[in-house]
């Protein structure tokens, strides 16, 4: 093993285009169905090795923790330690993901850090072994596992299947100077009234996804699916959805404001993405995208201009 190699890895982001709460597990998490469309907005880590044998992140976002709260360091310090790796290691993360927004910044980071340390350390680890690593860190890790542009998560998002679609989509992305805890987004949903009684009856509060339920939303899905397939950009529109809208925008009724808002300069279609609080707008180009943003970036310094990676 070179302590003197060093390496370089992008860390992208991720939008979900779909994300339906099921049900509320035993273990206190939510079983889910959800659509992760992969971006080209990136982190940039780099890892190399160092001689004294311990762990050091370093960040330029005075939001991030360098200790054991940092999903990062908890992925060096879990494969360290399990695969008795004498080697240290500095990791260095220059952030252009917003933090706390619903795009996976933290997660793909953690992701990007198993897969730099298999390589760094020599691990030789299969990306079955590195799933079971990514789904002890987080529910959205397993995702950022996979090299894949489209993916359908399940359980608690983190069975990952993946969608080969070739679809690329252009977005404008909107991120607000707010922070949104997904913990207590989840804590703050509630079913919509439609579905109460009909949830409750099938054990909504705990317990496994009822049968009927969990297929009418892989209907549902897959119907979103088959949109994205054909390319069909208002067939796509009509069918995202994110259940965690109702509980983001009760937290913060800044935020549906801010939908409409988006949704007046791209009106095919948008959506909170995650647990918050990015909103992100359909639009049929990057040319489209970048005039929508060099307006929203008059309020909105926080805009971009994001496509399927």
């Amino acid at each position: 093993m070179s302590r003197h190699k060093t390496l370089h890895l992008h860390s992208p982001a991720k939008l979900n285009l779909y994300l339906r709460v099921l049900n509320k597990r035993k273990d206190g998490y939510h079983n889910i169905v959800t659509l992760f469309e992969r971006i080209d907005l990136f982190d940039v880590l780099t890892f190399r090795c160092n001689a004294g044998g311990g762990i050091k992140i370093y960040c330029d976002h005075p939001d991030v923790p360098k200790g054991a709260k940092n999903l990062v360091y908890k992925a060096a310090q879990m494969l360290k330690k399990e695969h008795r790796v004498s080697a240290g290691v500095d990791i260095r993360i220059k952030k252009q993901i917003p933090v706390a927004a619903g795009l996976g910044g933290g997660s793909s980071n953690a992701a990007t850090a198993l897969l730099a340390l298999n390589r760094l350390w020599r691990l030789s680890l299969t990306q079955k072994e590195l799933l079971g690593y990514a789904k002890r860190i987080g529910a959205d890790v397993a995702f950022f596992i996979h090299d894949c542009r489209w993916a359908l998560g399940e359980e608690r998002g983190d069975e990952i299947r993946r969608i080969p679609l070739k679809t690329r989509l252009w977005h404008i992305l909107v991120v607000p100077r707010i922070k949104m805890y997904t913990k207590a987004v989840y804590e703050a949903f509630q079913p919509a009234k439609t579905d109460i009684t009909y949830r409750k009856s099938e054990g909504y509060s705990t317990g496994p996804v009822p049968r009927n339920l969990l297929t009418n939303q892989k209907q549902n899905v897959n119907i979103l699916i088959r949109h994205l397939r054909q390319n069909d950009l208002r067939g796509v529109g009509q069918f995202i959805l994110n259940d965690l809208e109702s509980s983001s925008f009760r937290l913060c009724s800044n935020l549906k404001e801010l939908k409409e808002t988006v949704l007046n300069h791209a009106p095919l279609g948008g959506l909170l993405s995650g647990s918050g609080p990015s909103i992100f707008g359909l639009v049929k180009t990057k040319k489209e995208a970048e005039k929508i943003r060099s307006v929203l970036r008059k309020k909105y310094s926080q805009s971009f201009v994001v496509g399927s990676l």
